[in-house]
């Protein structure tokens, strides 16, 4: 089957970029280097997209009860502007996928599910939502998306914009609509980086303005295009999963590690009743972060993962970190490894490294950097 493109391919193409089959799309996986992009969304700002994010549209009079019937945290704890993070289960408590919820108001929605899972999430909403007031549309062919990612994506984007991006006018986890490089956008104030950040939708049709408009504002603060690469290793500093690697149907929130965004006491909702036993169980796994000394070893999914000459789980992903300097893997372990824990993982070579094991973030923990 043909690949798909994103609306910037052609920049991709122009710029050099090294492009890869990211689950059907192109994608720039580079422009320069992995490490000076990831350094430069660190330290200045770094341009992502991620191939096709976008947005699915929740609108009806029953939109808020139908969004709290399908996911595992409460919608009602949102007001306009709002944005939440989540996950869709299934019958069993499985993710079908994580997400951001945007209110527009208790009628309309935003759902910006994992690029790879649009069109299972799609379905598994229409499906539940028949006899319903809520219509479900799938926007994302439509939309175009960057993200500016870094300390100086305030100060560029607040260039091009009269909106107030201030965090006491934009804090964290809210979004405005407005007018940013004459192109009217729905700004973010979200991001996978761990860094402030933005994240803008806006009709495909501003695709190559936006872009052009956005370099040339970045140019003076240090600005670079950034692809998978670094997105990827930018995201393992801060432990967050990713889908398709670190969560998939058979992970639970509680397995990955964000069992903080199940809400059991709102009603009932699709998964329930699985993610409540396993509550009161326990779960046999937990999704943890080990890091290795120097970036020589990195290890590769269902890498196994030993402890006292016992096997305890496998590595689901693995990345280096550059600002640790450090390489960086996630994995599923028994929820006996406790943090600071040495253990052992082997690559399919037999090459074997001890890591430590971090239930928490490495890089900035407190997220003091993205609420900045």
């Amino acid at each position: 089957m043909a690949r798909r493109h994103s609306p910037y391919y052609h920049q991709f193409v122009a710029l050099g970029a090294e492009i890869v089959d990211r689950i059907g799309f192109d994608a720039a996986f580079r422009f320069s280097s992995v490490q000076a992009e990831h350094v430069a969304t660190r330290t200045a700002a770094g341009m992502y997209d991620v191939y096709y994010q976008g947005a699915v549209d929740v609108k009806g009079r029953e939109a808020e009860a139908f969004l709290n019937s399908v996911l595992v945290n409460d919608v009602r704890r949102l007001t306009d502007g709002g944005v939440l993070y989540s996950s869709v289960p299934n019958e069993a408590g499985g993710m079908i996928d994580d997400l951001t919820v945007f209110r527009f108001s208790a009628e309309h929605y935003w759902l910006c599910p994992t690029p790879s899972r649009v069109d299972r999430v799609v379905a598994h909403l229409t499906e539940q939502s028949r006899g319903r007031l809520a219509y479900i549309t799938n926007c994302v062919s439509g939309t175009a998306y960057l993200s500016i990612q870094g300390p100086h994506s305030r100060t560029i984007l607040a260039g091009l914009t009269s909106l107030d991006l201030s965090t006491a006018a934009l804090p964290y986890y809210h979004f405005r609509q407005g007018i940013l490089a004459e192109v009217p956008v729905v700004l973010s104030r979200t991001g996978y980086s761990g860094e402030l950040g933005y994240e803008l939708f806006y009709p495909r049709d501003y695709a190559d303005h936006m872009w052009t408009a956005i370099l040339d504002a970045g140019e003076p603060y240090e600005l670079k295009p950034a692809g998978l690469g670094a997105l990827r290793s930018v995201r393992i500093e801060k432990k967050y999963p990713l889908y398709g690697l670190d969560l998939d149907e058979t992970t639970s929130p509680y397995e990955a590690g964000v069992g903080w965004t199940v809400h059991l006491d709102k009603g009932d909702f699709v998964g329930r009743d699985a993610l409540q036993r396993q509550r009161d169980a326990g779960v046999n796994r937990v999704l943890v972060g080990i890091a290795f000394d120097g970036i020589g070893f990195l290890p590769k999914l269902g890498d196994p993962v030993t402890f006292d000459g016992r096997s305890v789980g496998k590595i689901t992903s693995a990345d280096i970190g550059y600002t640790l300097g450090r390489t960086l893997a996630l994995g599923y372990l028994e929820p006996s490894i406790a943090d600071g824990t040495g253990v052992v993982v082997t690559t399919v070579d037999g090459t074997s490294a001890t890591g430590t094991v971090h239930h928490a973030a490495l890089y900035d923990p407190d997220r003091s950097r993205a609420r900045a």
